[in-house]
């Protein structure tokens, strides 16, 4: 892995879907302009009181589908990040530092109703958007 991981993974602006499951694989996909990618094996998030931290409390494996559209299918550009949840805090500085991150985005008011949970993952697998025989450098164009 490298910078351009990083760098891909916290462009803005961009969206992505968090894909979690339930312990008894009931499976949600959720849009994220929020991760971010802290270094190359730590991955963040806001989340508010819904389905994705639901699963989480139950099923700590996620995974993070981030990508750029190209002018036809095979030129779209992306990653799969594989993610495990080690931390995950309700109160404290960790959950206000993130309040205040989502906050310079969409507002200090809107981040303290809607951020009630700051998740951290570790990075357990990336792999390409599509699996063609290439690795993910090649999958965010480098």
């Amino acid at each position: 892995m490298s910078q351009d991981l990083v760098t891909f993974f916290n462009k803005q602006p961009r969206l992505g879907t968090l894909s979690t499951a339930s312990r008894d694989g009931r499976v949600n996909a959720a849009v994220f302009g929020s991760m971010r990618m802290l270094d190359e094996q730590t991955v963040t998030v806001g989340l508010g009181k819904n389905q994705s931290l639901e699963n989480l409390r139950e099923n700590p494996h996620a995974v993070f589908l981030v990508m750029e559209p190209g002018p036809t299918a095979p030129e779209w550009k992306g990653v799969r990040v594989y993610l495990k949840l080690t931390e995950c805090h309700t109160e404290g500085p960790k959950l206000e530092e993130k309040r205040a991150e989502i906050g310079q985005a969409i507002g200090m008011d809107a981040a303290k109703k809607m951020i009630q949970a700051a998740a951290f993952f570790q990075v357990e697998a990336i792999r390409p958007l599509m699996d063609v025989g290439q690795g993910w450098e090649r999958a965010i164009g480098g």
